[in-house]
């Protein structure tokens, strides 16, 4: 009896977690981390990046438990969402209201009172951005939805730089601008080949308002403004060879994507242009960091575990 017992609380517990989309969480929380390591010459202190990775986690988790119980209707319709456990009935709307509110809170919390009040601050209105600007008031009513509600998305490395820092410098506002302009030619790859879905959900994407060629040309035009503002960090300095080289193949094999899926569209091909802007993005966030560190001697290594 109490190993089935203990079964079904796993079971509860899973149902809960996927709530909080934690294959999208923890791009969020790699970029947001990125961001603090590439705040200061040296290592973030062990217990900042821990409170602060841990408090943007779960706010994060919180803003996404709450975009499921905005959409459940919507994700019980598309293929791609429907097994998700508000659709599901494993959980209800009042129970996911008040898991995202302890979560939600928890990390707030953690980022007021162990990292610093700005990262609290920024961290709480980006979660008003996804949560309730883009979710309730974007999403439904503009095929320009992930445009603007892009600058939510983009926050994390700002939230990562502000929790080392204390501010919100031009160089994060660089890497901002680097998701921001990231997001559209991201979404849209998906929206193409899930056109069909969101028409049948009453979704105004892109393609479904203005048609498979026009956001086939927006996803190229987007992708050319995404390199170009990959190439600014090596402007400012942020960037050295060894990031430039990346982003050079990055943005290259992106813009190949970008250019076929103008050219010789296929939603085969769109699931991959799709799946290639994940890794895209991870990437060169990762080389960012790499070429951050990569004359720093190993002494950093010491002063950290110390």
């Amino acid at each position: 009896m109490s190993t089935l017992t203990f079964g079904q609380f796993a079971y509860r517990c899973q149902q809960f977690y996927q709530l909080t989309k934690p294959r999208v969480v923890s791009l969020i929380v790699f970029t947001a981390v990125i961001g603090m390591f590439l705040a200061t010459p040296g290592m973030v202190p062990l217990p900042l990046l821990l409170s602060a990775t841990i408090g943007i986690a779960l706010v994060a988790g919180a803003a996404a438990a709450i975009n499921c119980l905005i959409e459940q209707k919507l994700d019980a319709i598309m293929a791609r969402t429907r097994a998700r456990p508000l659709p599901r009935g494993e959980v209800t709307s009042p129970q996911t209201l008040l898991f995202a509110c302890i979560v939600g809170g928890i990390g707030l919390v953690i980022l007021n009172t162990q990292v610093n009040a700005l990262t609290m601050w920024l961290t709480l209105a980006t979660f008003v951005g996804y949560a309730v600007v883009y979710t309730v008031i974007l999403k439904p009513l503009t095929p320009q939805n992930i445009v603007i509600g892009g600058a939510s998305g983009a926050m994390p490395p700002v939230l990562g730089w502000a929790a080392v820092t204390g501010e919100v410098s031009a160089d994060a506002l660089l890497l901002f601008l680097i998701i921001f302009t990231w997001t559209p030619p991201h979404f849209w790859a998906l929206a193409l080949y899930r056109k069909e879905e969101y028409a049948k959900a009453g979704m105004p994407m892109l393609p479904v308002t203005h048609g498979d060629q026009f956001t086939q040309l927006h996803v190229l035009l987007y992708t050319i403004i995404l390199t170009a503002a990959t190439l600014l960090p090596v402007a400012t300095g942020m960037g050295g060879l060894l990031y430039l080289i990346s982003t050079l193949i990055l943005d290259g094999v992106f813009l190949y994507f970008a250019y076929q899926i103008w050219r010789n569209y296929s939603d085969a091909l769109a699931k991959r242009t799709f799946a290639y802007s994940i890794l895209y993005l991870s990437l060169l966030f990762a080389a960012l960091l790499v070429d951050h560190y990569f004359n720093l001697p190993l002494a950093w290594l010491y002063t950290w575990l110390a």
